[in-house]
């Protein structure tokens, strides 16, 4: 038989144990792994270069693979982070080389009432303000990215040169986040440090800001984000947004305007877009215009003009799967040579570039 003072000693023990890991339990942060899985056979021909077919990845969604958590601290406060990695699919590499999670890098201190701090890397204001609006998420032979280029002479390319720019991301950021039950009012502001701020290495000072409302069938937004490097010394990059959609049920209909500055050099782009639900897809159109204006030393930017046209229709197999098809064509004037990507060379001056593509998408 077993004596009595062991068996209340393991008793004991055993309910201590378990209170510590329940305690521990509570303490522990849940983590959630996160992706897509994005695959299109694409063909691009543009004006004075051969056709080139390829299989691509991230033509609907950008291919990403993630890791994000979040701790209830008690009180309506929690502590999280975001870690987010782009992929080529088609070659089974990462999108951003030696920056593995290129996408997103982020700790936050967040607050049910009073919002949300967030430090690292991140989406800027102003493309956060822009993709709302764009139907084909910014990628794709059809994404408004198309038009957003350090290949033409312009505010882009002498702010950044080929260096990576502030455009979509910044690194080394803080920012203010409200919180998600503003009465339909959403947006924050972002400052980055520079550490540096060389042109050549990709390093900048950001300053930004975003408000938007949403309600019912309504979006509006609109955002700044103020860019200095070795580039900047007689103007800072700007790049502002503004743009409105609203959802009749049986069309969503968009507009957006965004502006790059560089002092005299401008690039403005215009975006006007529809959804149409069809079935159990959505068919998707929009129209982008991307005027520059302004002189870089003394080259006049003001010809480098172009237009895109996108259509495209996405058929849901179910909540996380999703066929999908899309074409486009760009008309570049003067000197411009924009182009949807997977092209074998860049178009002639002025020429045009169209593509096609269809693909799978899968979210999980």
């Amino acid at each position: 038989m077993i004596d009595r003072p062991f068996t209340r000693l393991a008793v004991s023990l055993a309910v201590t144990a378990l209170s510590a890991l329940a305690g521990s339990a509570r303490a522990q942060s849940s983590v959630t792994m996160f992706g897509v899985a994005d695959l299109a056979a694409r063909s691009v021909h543009n004006e004075g270069a051969a056709a080139m077919s390829s299989l691509v990845s991230g033509s609907n969604s950008t291919s990403r693979i993630g890791f994000r958590g979040i701790e209830d601290l008690g009180d309506g406060l929690s502590a999280g982070f975001h870690l987010e990695s782009g992929m080529l699919l088609d070659t089974g590499s990462n999108v951003g080389g030696n920056q593995f999670f290129d996408r997103r890098a982020t700790l936050s201190l967040a607050s049910r009432t009073l919002g949300e701090v967030r430090a690292g890397r991140d989406f800027v204001p102003s493309y956060v303000g822009w993709t709302r609006f764009d139907p084909f998420s910014y990628v794709g032979v059809a994404g408004s990215n198309n038009l957003v280029s350090a290949s033409p002479a312009g505010p882009i390319r002498s702010t950044f040169g080929s260096a990576a720019n502030t455009t979509v991301r910044s690194s080394n950021s803080i920012q203010y986040i409200l919180p998600a039950n503003a009465a339909g009012i959403d947006g924050g502001l972002m400052v980055a440090a520079g550490e540096g701020a060389l042109a050549a290495s990709g390093t900048h000072r950001v300053m930004g800001a975003r408000l938007g409302y949403a309600s019912g069938a309504i979006v509006v937004s609109a955002a700044l984000t103020q860019t200095e490097n070795s580039a900047t010394v007689a103007d800072k990059f700007k790049d502002a947004t503004i743009g409105a959609s609203y959802d009749f049920g049986v069309v969503k209909l968009s507009a957006a305007w965004r502006r790059f500055s560089l002092g005299s050099p401008r690039q403005t782009n215009m975006l006007l877009a529809a959804v149409v639900p069809i079935g159990l897809g959505d068919l998707k159109l929009s129209y982008l215009k991307a005027d520059l204006d302004g002189r870089v030393g003394a080259t006049n930017i003001g010809t480098a003009d172009a237009t895109q046209w996108g259509l495209g229709y996405v058929y849901n197999l179910s909540k996380r799967s999703a066929l999908y098809a899309t074409a486009s064509r760009i008309s570049n004037e003067g000197a411009a040579t924009f182009a949807v990507p997977g092209g074998s060379a860049a178009p002639k001056a002025g020429g045009t570039s169209s593509g096609y593509e269809a693909g799978l998408r899968h979210s999980f």
